[in-house]
């Protein structure tokens, strides 16, 4: 009788389903760029009747489930005309749109304005976008396009000062920024020590920042995650376009392998101020130079496969007197499969190899270091589209990596340097998520999602053992901590475990929609980080050394809450956005006093497991249409590290007080603005005012040996000046650009307008006549007026 009243229900339920599921059919489909067939991610498809849609993909895909019958579409993106078209839904329809850049014309179709206005029912927050137009029309230093230093004018996000390289996002370590190009680890994301980035505008196409609320696909960092990713090329049209500037030039190629199927880009950039050197007789031998290359190949094998290759070779080289040379640089390289298994279920499969080479090569004493850290990974990701209101994402990777801390060798003949290798160190990191995005009412939308990581630090490496397990003693005596002395060592051979870690990740995220204008929302996100940056700079250096997890050094776990209003303003005219957040990490590295980081083979013995916190107040208005737009943003911030002591006799570091993080900027206004007179004349300005980076100060000296020693106090409790500058610029595109192949502009900038001297630095010497302590400040821009011609055919 059971079986028979469960056979009954089953048959009834099978009814219901293809039922309903016959009253609804799914629009599915590509988007791109009408003029070059480039894919465009983040594109509104919208059912205004309906008041549903979604957005496209990474890769221009998008798919909804819709009612029988005839529907508006509405199709928009920001630096595009939104387009309306009317579509007859009567079975699972593929329907491939292609927008026009603002200024063109379209057929077939209704054309209004596309405004770039807050997607207000979307759980999404803590979330910056920049298009690459955007990005270009910032004035920058000597006149070079920089997509990062674009982000420093968002909220939440600063430096470390001028030629400072990172970013620092809420209070974060540059370090805790996980920094993706077209899904491969970017490792350092500067040329020349922070004065440029390694991202070709020309060759970008989508730039997203995550600062909180991130999805359950990022893992691996515990502050932010800035994903980017490179055009395809046009698969209809052979273009070139480049640059010419004082510092750098750039060019780039693209153009159609196959006819409207497959495409290439290659692009290169590099710079030639060393050049300028070599006419000085005293700096001849001297050179400071970086280069660049971008490629990328796509070919579409049918309607439901595509295929992608792509990577990314960078180096900087320094050389001085031809003996102190320093080179280092990002390789990446990506091969990526799309498969459509039907209209609601996305594929992605790539294959992942990234390397971040250092090398050091000292001729005059024969002495060479080469370092780096290499990464093989391999991901599937799956994107399901169950319903117009329930969406799936989930997948799986994992990343192999190996470490190399330092190799020693000799670099000439007879240098007396024997050769020696640090231990290399190796390390395996799976993970698996699921994400889903659900509305639960007209009102009300959620996303939540679980990552699960694991992490094995491997062999080949020898192992030290410490009494109490405390590579780090207190010397209670002295009030100090010093080097531990290893009790016993052990070999761990090639993939042996040497520690395992695993983490339940969990995310959420909540809108509630107040009206078709406001909404409020709500985020949290725990985040874990296996990787350290041995670093005691407040910006990162070449120099710098990659760390596993392992005995000693313990993963980070980064948990964050957001809380956030959002206001579009004028139909979409002005927006608003205004977040509250927190966040708190556990086990952030901090060292102790004389600490030797380089070429230090047991780092154990100098480091110890704090924790940070951060908090603040972000708010951003920004004018979206218009010829006069842009935004301004203001952050009110706190960010705080602590490293107590581990039993009731340690003083801990800074005797075991929160104290300010090197990241920490209490106040960081932004303005920018575009301004377009006519069609021959566009002006642009930036103002960034923050308050000084956090510091340590002598608070006295003595005498040891007839030499004035200074005493320092407690750690970062004092502050560098406040740092500020404007910036304006101004491009004249010739009207004879019209109707030619040819399109060339100018672009006339200057940086630090009106001249400030910002401090980069401050240090202490002593003075040769008074022999007292003096503090000499030193700035690295003063006002830097730049010229650079662009060109595309």
């Amino acid at each position: 009788m059971l079986t028979k009243k469960i056979s009954i229900f089953l048959i009834i339920l099978f009814t219901t389903f293809t039922s309903f599921s016959q009253d609804k059919f799914t629009l599915s489909g590509t988007i791109k760029d009408s003029k070059n067939n480039e894919t465009l991610i983040g594109v509104n498809v919208y059912i205004p009747a309906l008041k549903i849609g979604t957005t496209t993909n990474e890769y221009g895909f998008y798919s909804i489930t819709l009612p029988r019958g005839e529907h508006q579409v509405e199709i928009s993106y920001v630096g595009y005309q939104t387009i309306q078209q009317t579509i007859v839904l009567n079975q699972n329809t593929k329907n491939n749109f292609a927008v026009s850049e603002s200024g063109e014309e379209l057929q077939e179709v209704i054309i209004t304005d596309n405004k770039g206005k807050i997607n207000i029912k979307s759980p999404e927050m803590s979330v910056n976008k920049l298009s690459i137009s955007t990005i270009k029309k910032m004035p920058v230093v000597m006149g070079e396009v920089d997509v990062l230093k674009s982000i420093l004018l968002l909220p939440g996000v600063t430096n470390a000062g001028e030629g400072a390289s990172g970013f620092n996002v809420r209070g974060g370590g540059a370090d805790q920024n996980l920094i993706l190009l077209d899904e491969a680890t970017i490792f350092n994301s500067s040329h020349v020590f922070g004065f440029f980035s390694v991202f070709n505008p020309d060759a970008i196409k989508d730039l997203k920042l995550y600062k909180g609320g991130i999805p359950a696909r990022f893992g691996g960092r515990a502050s932010s995650v800035l994903e980017i990713y490179q055009k395809d090329g046009s698969s209809k049209d052979f273009h070139v376009n480049g640059g010419i500037g004082l510092i750098s030039s750039r060019l780039l190629v693209e153009g159609p392998l196959v006819k409207d199927k497959g495409s290439f880009l290659i692009g290169g950039r590099a710079s030639y101020a060393h050049l300028f050197l070599k006419l000085s007789e005293e700096n001849k031998d001297n050179s400071a130079y970086f280069y660049d290359l971008n490629a990328k190949f796509s070919y579409k094998v049918n309607d439901n496969n595509s295929l992608y290759l792509s990577g990314y070779f960078g180096r900087d080289v320094f050389s001085l007197n031809k003996s102190f040379t320093n080179t280092y640089g990002n390789s990446t390289l990506n091969l990526r499969w799309n498969h459509l298994y039907s209209d609601k279920l996305f594929s992605n499969l790539s294959l992942i190899y990234s390397d971040y080479y250092y090398g050091l090569d000292l001729d005059f004493v024969g002495f060479k270091w080469d370092s780096g850290i290499k990464n093989y990974n391999i991901k599937y990701d799956f994107k399901h589209y169950l319903s117009d209101k329930f969406k799936l994402n989930y997948g799986l990777n994992g990343i192999y990596y190996e470490f190399n801390p330092g190799t020693i060798k000799p670099s000439g003949i007879d240098s007396g340097i024997n050769p020696d290798q640090l231990d290399k160190k190796y390390a395996f990191e799976p993970s698996v998520y699921l994400d889903a995005e659900n509305q639960l009412s007209k009102k009300i939308t959620v996303a939540y999602g679980l990552r699960y990581s694991l992490f094995y630090r491997l062999g080949a490496s020898t192992v030290n053992y410490y009494d109490n397990n405390n590579p780090v003693v207190f010397n209670s005596a002295m009030q100090i901590y010093e080097k531990g002395t290893p009790t016993s060592t052990k070999y761990f051979g090639k993939n042996k475990v040497i520690k395992d870690y695993n983490n339940l990740e969990p995310r959420l995220a909540v809108s509630y929609q107040l009206n078709d204008d406001q909404s409020i929302k709500a985020s949290y996100n725990r985040m874990a980080q296996y990787l350290q940056l041995i670093s005691n700079t407040s910006s990162p250096t070449p120099l710098d050394v990659w760390m596993p997890s392992d005995n000693y050094i313990k993963p980070q776990i980064a948990d964050q809450v957001a809380l956030g209003y959002f206001r579009n303003i004028k139909e979409g005219a002005y927006s608003l956005e205004v977040e509250t957040y927190y966040k708190k990490i556990q086990n952030r590295l901090d060292y102790i006093d004389g600490a030797d980081l380089i070429a230090n083979d047991a780092i154990e013995q100098v480091i110890l497991n704090g924790r940070m916190r951060a908090y603040g107040l972000e708010i951003m208005v920004k004018k979206n249409e218009g010829k006069f737009n842009g935004w301004v943003s203001y952050t009110l911030s706190k960010s705080e590290q602590q490293t107590p002591g581990r039993t009731p006799e340690e003083t801990g570091i800074n005797n075991g007080q929160w104290y300010s993080s090197a990241y920490d900027k209490t106040h960081n206004l932004a303005i920018t603005s575009a301004y377009n007179l006519n069609e021959k004349w566009s002006f642009g300005a930036n103002f960034v005012l923050q308050s000084g980076q956090p510091v340590t100060y002598p608070n006295g000296q003595y005498v040891y040996l007839g030499i004035t020693v200074p005493s320092y106090g407690l750690r970062n409790k004092d502050r560098l000046p406040a740092y500020h500058h404007l910036d304006i610029s101004a491009t004249l595109t010739p009207r004879k650009n019209k109707g030619r192949n040819w399109k060339g502009e100018w672009v006339f900038s200057i940086y630090n307008l009106y001249n400030r001297q910002n401090a980069a630095s401050i240090n202490f010497r002593q003075n040769s006549d008074t022999g007292v302590n003096e503090a000499v400040k030193t700035s690295i821009f003063g006002i830097v007026p730049a010229v650079s011609y662009n060109f595309k055919f």
